[in-house]
C-alpha cells in the first residue's frame, strides 16, 4: 500500500496546489530575498526562481524533518547562495553586464519598496557576513528569518543539537562586533 503524499509533494504534478502554496508563502519567499539582495530586478527573478526550485523538488519535503515554512527557505536559501556564486564567477570573469531586466514601474516600486522595508534585516544579514558560513547561515535562519531551531537545522541539513551550537557561536560573535544588539538577537523561538 502506497504512503499518502503530503499536500507539498502534489505542488510538483497539480497547478492548484502549486498556486495554493505559491499564494500561501510568496510574501515569506519576497521578504528573505529582499533581506539579502538590494537590486528590485534580481529580487523578482530570484522569487520566481525560488518556487520554480520548489516545483521540482518539492517530493524531497519531509515533514518529520521540519515545517513547510523551514524547508522552503533552506530551498530559498540555495536559490540566493547560487546566485551570489554566479555573479562572483561572471564578475571574475567579464565584469558586470549592463542593462536591466523588463519590469514595469509599478512592479519596481512594490520592489523597493519591499527592499526598503527590509533594510534592517539586510544591515543584520550584512554584519553576519563575517562568521562562518554554517555558523551565519542558522543566525539567518532563526533570528532573520524567524525559524526555530529545528526547522533551522532541518533547512539546513543538520542537526538540532549542531544548530544550537552554532547559534550560540554567532550570537556570541554578533554582540562581540556589533554595538547596539536589536531585540530579536537576544532570543530565538525552539
Amino acid at each position: 500500500m502506497a504512503k499518502p503524499e503530503s499536500g507539498l509533494a502534489r505542488v510538483g504534478r497539480d497547478p492548484a496546489a502549486l498556486e495554493e502554496f505559491y499564494r500561501r508563502h510568496i510574501q515569506e519567499v519576497s521578504r528573505f530575498v529582499a533581506r539579502r539582495v538590494r537590486d528590485p530586478h534580481t529580487a523578482a527573478d530570484l522569487t520566481a526562481e525560488v518556487f520554480m526550485a520548489v516545483i521540482d523538488s518539492a517530493h524531497t519535503y519531509r515533514p518529520a524533518l521540519g515545517s513547510e515554512l523551514g524547508w522552503l527557505y533552506g530551498v530559498a536559501r540555495n536559490v540566493v547562495a547560487a546566485e551570489h556564486r554566479r555573479v562572483a564567477r561572471e564578475s571574475q570573469v567579464v565584469g558586470r553586464i549592463a542593462g536591466q531586466r523588463l519590469l514595469d514601474a509599478v512592479d519596481i516600486a512594490r520592489l523597493e519598496e519591499r527592499i526598503d522595508a527590509e533594510s534592517a534585516g539586510r544591515r543584520i544579514y550584512e554584519a553576519l557576513a563575517e562568521l562562518p558560513e554554517g555558523v551565519r547561515a542558522v543566525i539567518e535562519l532563526i533570528m532573520v528569518d524567524g525559524l526555530t531551531v529545528t526547522e533551522a537545522a532541518a533547512a539546513l541539513g543538520i542537526r538540532p543539537v549542531a544548530a544550537r551550537v552554532r547559534l550560540h557561536r554567532a550570537r556570541k560573535a554578533v554582540r562581540a562586533s556589533l554595538p547596539a544588539i536589536p531585540a530579536t538577537l537576544a532570543y530565538s523561538k525552539e
